[in-house]
């Protein structure tokens, strides 16, 4: 009965020691004498065969992983450093354990080196202002070492592009340039539009001169809405030609009169007597 009972317990213990829970963010890969099972161990209570099991957990959490700066030379010569973040997970859990040593550490090296080709092929505007394309390459780049070590890229995105300190200024330099000639373009457009509206202005007083003696009263009317104690009153232009051409006239009538009450003085013979 004694003999029964020890048996029993040892069984029970060698039961223990092979039970293993399994978290809902792991799979577990089943080593059976060196040899992977072809099944994964879903999250729960699992039974292992002690001694002869051994299990890997391998977690499927989406992995967020910084990508250390990259120097590099772009395609117009422009010395940058670049550096990004990668977000992955794994999805064949054997794959991960048994094709690659250490798949983060893999994915890692992959994404440095594809950053470093991707800075090579691309433009200092495209790594300024056109990121999306330059997303889905490095995507592309990594996505197919990654298929073969069971894992999926989420999405790969450039974080942060470091500059020259010369580069900064001559890029200042031209910004300041661009935006003094868009004013100086808009200040032009402006002066044009309004001469322009002062040429028709002027051709419509041209040709009612009541016009002009109209907006000389509402010059009137808005200097003495100022309440000022001294009034200042235009003198119309058109009364000063009309003065000037009067002078004019009464001089050009003097010199006619003067001319017609002149006597003629007749020739005079020669002093020789001939």
């Amino acid at each position: 009965m004694a003999v029964v009972v020890i048996v029993a317990v040892v069984l029970l213990l060698w039961l223990v020691t092979g039970v293993r829970v399994v978290q809902q963010y792991e799979r577990g890969v089943v080593f059976r004498l060196g040899r992977v099972r072809g099944q994964v161990r879903e999250p729960g209570v699992t039974l292992l065969m002690p001694v002869v099991d051994r299990m890997r957990k391998v977690n499927v959490q989406v992995v967020t992983m910084p990508v250390p700066a990259q120097e590099g030379i772009t395609k117009d010569n422009v010395s940058v450093s670049v550096d990004a973040v990668l977000y992955f997970r794994v999805i064949d859990p054997i794959k991960a354990t048994v094709d690659v040593q250490n798949y983060a550490f893999a994915m890692l090296q992959v994404a440095q080196t594809s950053l470093r080709s991707v800075i090579g092929k691309s433009e200092l505007d495209d790594l300024l202002s056109g990121r999306e394309n330059l997303h889905q390459g490095l995507e592309i780049m990594l996505e197919s070492p990654a298929t073969g070590w069971g894992v999926h890229i989420d999405r790969v995105e450039i974080k942060d592009v470091s500059l020259p300190d010369s580069m900064k200024r001559s890029m200042a330099r031209q910004a300041e340039a661009d935006r003094e000639r868009r004013a100086r373009i808009i200040t032009a457009d402006g002066e044009f539009q309004a001469a322009a509206k002062l040429a028709e202005a002027a051709a419509t007083m041209a040709r009612t001169p009541a016009a002009m003696q109209l907006r000389l009263l509402q010059t009137v009317v808005e200097v003495a809405a100022e309440k000022n104690s001294t009034l200042v009153l235009p003198f119309p232009v058109e009364l000063l030609r009309f003065f000037e051409a009067s002078a004019a006239r009464i001089a050009d009538g003097a010199d006619a009169t003067g001319a017609a009450a002149r006597p003629v003085v007749p020739a005079q013979p020669p002093a020789d007597g001939s």
